[in-house]
C-alpha cells in the first residue's frame, strides 16, 4: 500500500487540493463498475483494469487510482466520483 507520508505530501494536480486514501468499499464498488464495463476515466476512455486503491480529492469529485502500489497523479487518469449505477 502508499505510504503515509507520501499520502500526507500529494495533491491533486489540477486544483492542487489535498488527497485522502479511498475506503475499501469505494474500492469495491469501484472495480465491480469497472468489471460491468460503467466506468470512463477523465480523458475519456473506459477503464477495465480493475484498481488496487484510490486517492480521493478533497471534494470528492475524483478518485486516482492506485496500481502496483503506485498513485497514479494524472488528470486525464482521475475517474469522475460518484460512480456510475
Amino acid at each position: 500500500m502508499v505510504d503515509a507520508e507520501l499520502i500526507n505530501i500529494l495533491a491533486c494536480p489540477e486544483s492542487k487540493e489535498p488527497v485522502k486514501l479511498a475506503e475499501s468499499d469505494l474500492i469495491d464498488r469501484l472495480n465491480k463498475a469497472i468489471g460491468a464495463g460503467k466506468v470512463k476515466n477523465r480523458g475519456g476512455q473506459a477503464v477495465s483494469e480493475p484498481v488496487d486503491g484510490g486517492l480521493v480529492r478533497a471534494d470528492g469529485r475524483y478518485l486516482y487510482p492506485i496500481r502496483d502500489d503506485i498513485p497514479i497523479m494524472l488528470v486525464e487518469e482521475a475517474i469522475p466520483l460518484p460512480l456510475p449505477a
